[in-house]
């Protein structure tokens, strides 16, 4: 059968019912990911801002620190995501990319609102552990659980700032995912930017871009003040930054909503068209997306499918 510029798609899995069972394993790998990487945020910051810490006194200055901690977070994010679990939940770790993608249309509102309760409770647990393991450390002033909080330049500032660095990083998941030369260096790319803005831009905000990761560590400090902006900036900037999305290719959906798709993992989310390796026309997008090429894991046939948007 001749294609008109198509790519295989991965076909979703059988099982992909709204609401199904099945998608158990992929909520509670995403749970478990959002508290391993809690888990280690709040470790890395108890052994770099403790007042007892000896890499601190080696250190000395706050941004040498800041860059250390943001080389932990942002290779913990990369390990995460290309890990199994993170490979087959999507690695997505915050509910604010999970409500851009149902956005997007690219995740079904039960395995969106499953996955929100997953980062929530998987975020809240990793601070538990670590709480338990090290309670003289991690809840000392200095470290305070790893909360996030505004800079000393007030709460306007820290709102643009966090937006902005939601934005960023929504709009580099979603054109890098959907570039052939760039989609499987996506979770490297979030790990860069992760280091980037723990280092130059955490004095602002804290560097959050997640509600459950500021919501997990100030219900332990039972530290409150503006907690609302890290709920507000994170979702905006990214359902912003999907919008600028959808308008820069006219309306066409995302390829997917996990970070790392370059794999043989199952995956529960909406496929649309592959990921090209340069612009194609919108005619030729139109012909595409309606000539996708499905291959079955069960046999070789090909059968041609609409791709929904």
């Amino acid at each position: 059968m001749q294609r008109t510029r198509a790519t295989l798609i991965e076909p979703a899995r059988e099982s992909t019912i709204k609401g199904s069972p099945s998608h158990w394993p992929e909520y509670l790998m995403e749970a478990a990911s959002v508290a391993l990487f809690l888990f280690l945020t709040c470790f890395f910051a108890g052994l770099l801002l403790s007042p007892t810490s000896p890499i601190r006194h080696v250190l000395r200055r706050p941004i040498g620190l800041r860059a250390l901690m943001g080389l932990a977070v942002g290779g913990t994010m990369v390990a995460i995501v290309m890990s199994p679990w993170g490979q087959r939940s999507g690695g997505h770790f915050n509910p604010a990319l999970t409500v851009a993608f149902y956005r997007l249309r690219k995740v079904d509102l039960p395995d969106a609102l499953f996955y929100l309760v997953a980062q929530f409770s998987g975020a809240i647990a990793g601070v538990c552990a670590v709480r338990f393991l090290l309670p003289d450390t991690i809840g000392r002033r200095a470290v305070r659980y790893a909360v996030t909080a505004p800079g000393i330049r007030g709460t306007a500032l820290a709102f643009i700032a966090e937006l902005t660095i939601s934005f960023v990083l929504m709009s580099t998941i979603l054109v890098s995912s959907n570039r052939e030369a760039l989609a499987r260096y996506t979770p490297y790319l979030v790990g860069v930017l992760y280091a980037t803005f723990i280092t130059l831009e955490s004095p602002l905000s804290g560097m959050s871009m997640n509600p459950a990761r500021s919501l997990a560590p100030a219900l332990h400090a039972n530290y409150w003040h503006a907690i609302w902006l890290y709920f507000a900036a994170p979702i905006l900037g990214m359902l912003i930054a999907a919008e600028a999305f959808l308008r820069g290719r006219s309306g066409f959906h995302p390829y997917c909503a996990k970070l790392h798709h370059a794999n043989n993992k199952p995956c529960i989310f909406r496929h649309g068209p592959a990921p090209r390796a340069a612009k194609l026309s919108l005619e030729e997008m139109r012909t595409v997306q309606m000539t996708e090429t499905v291959s079955s894991p069960k046999s070789d046939a090909r059968k041609t499918q609409k791709i929904p948007e």
